[in-house]
């Protein structure tokens, strides 16, 4: 058992480092702006809640990677501010679904929103891009109006 703890540490380990600087992967989508972090996350919100859909889950990632620096021996501060909004749709994820039962893989929607601590001033919003199909697509156009909105688009 502890092999196998310290090997998943391994992995998990070795996939932060490759990680840490990357850009980010073609999957994602990104949209930038000059507007502040808040009013940026409150847009990302709004632009949810606007749609008639309800923000399950509301995450604070750079308070989570602050609170937990000295537990894993980090001293970078990569994010001024980042947070993630996760969300639902029941009429568009069951058509996804019955399209393909599998699709419960994409569930629920999440939309991203950071600062990065070298970047003061410049928020990036955008979200993981659904691989096209199967009712997919219809999923990605609403997560993309969503970030656009955000940002001003």
């Amino acid at each position: 058992m502890t092999r196998v703890c310290a090997a998943r540490f391994g992995i998990a380990a070795g996939l932060m480092l490759s990680a840490y600087g990357a850009q980010a992967q073609d999957d994602v989508t990104l949209y930038q702006t000059d507007a502040a972090f808040e009013d940026v996350a409150f847009g990302v919100e709004g632009a949810i809640i606007n749609l008639g859909y309800v923000v399950d889950h509301h995450g604070n990632i750079a308070e989570m990677l602050a609170r937990t620096a000295g537990d894993v021996g980090a001293e970078t501060k990569l994010y001024r501010n980042a947070e993630f909004f996760q969300f639902c749709s029941a009429v568009v994820s069951r058509n996804v679904m019955e399209e393909n039962v599998a699709n419960i893989a994409y569930c629920p929607y999440i939309i991203f929103a950071y600062e990065l601590e070298a970047e003061p001033g410049t928020v990036n919003v955008g979200f993981r891009r659904l691989p096209g199909g199967e009712g997919r697509d219809q999923v990605n156009e609403i997560l993309d109006g969503i970030a656009q909105e955000s940002v001003g688009r």
